[in-house]
């Protein structure tokens, strides 16, 4: 593994972790984390006119799409690797399955169409997060050395990709979906060792 992989996932293992203190924190009416001195930019004309309680669960949520906007990148960066390095440069053509190539292309239009500024120039960071585990199942065999499950793998991002759905989309979490998220995080992690 990489020293930028081995950073990626110390970042990671971080947000879990705060992630758990601060659960226990709200459980037992403890402080245990330190105060955040990251001055937080909010635009104070409208942050202020919504509802608290609304403010109170973006507070909340906001530790559970850090964790998850880490391990997407992180996976998007490892299959890049893993596939130049087994494959060359031209890794995306000769091992991306078509109908992922394609949605892709098509998300790329889309945001080129809408006139806003380009999310990238990599088609990989095109694609949603179930694809990337049809780009690792369809290359088992670039992946095998990095993971000790292919049905295990299957599983866990499965499990993930169902998890991100309430995440993305701006829903709260219920109290053992946070822990089924931080449980699928373990695994995946468990799944590389």
């Amino acid at each position: 593994m990489s020293s930028t992989d081995n950073l990626k996932l110390f970042h990671l293992n971080k947000a879990l972790l705060e992630a758990d203190l601060s659960t226990v924190e709200k459980i037992y009416d403890v402080k245990i984390l330190p105060s955040r001195t990251v001055i937080e930019r909010k635009d104070e004309t409208f942050y202020p006119q919504f509802p608290a309680a609304i403010r109170q669960k973006a507070k909340e949520m906001a530790a559970h799409y850090e964790a998850f906007y880490l391990l997407e990148n992180s996976i998007r960066d490892l299959v890049s690797e893993a596939l130049l390095s087994a494959e060359g440069e031209d890794w995306w053509d000769k091992t991306v399955p078509k109908e992922v190539q394609d949605n892709a292309t098509v998300n790329a239009k889309r945001e080129r169409d809408a006139g806003v500024s380009p999310r990238s120039t990599e088609p990989i960071d095109y694609t949603n997060f179930g694809e990337l585990s049809t780009i690792i199942q369809a290359n088992w065999e670039n992946f095998s050395d990095l993971f000790n499950s292919k049905s295990g793998l299957v599983s866990v991002l499965a499990r993930l990709n169902l998890l991100r759905g309430p995440i993305a989309h701006c829903a709260a979490l219920t109290e053992d979906e946070v822990l089924r998220l931080q449980l699928s995080l373990r695994d995946w992690f468990r799944l590389m060792e």
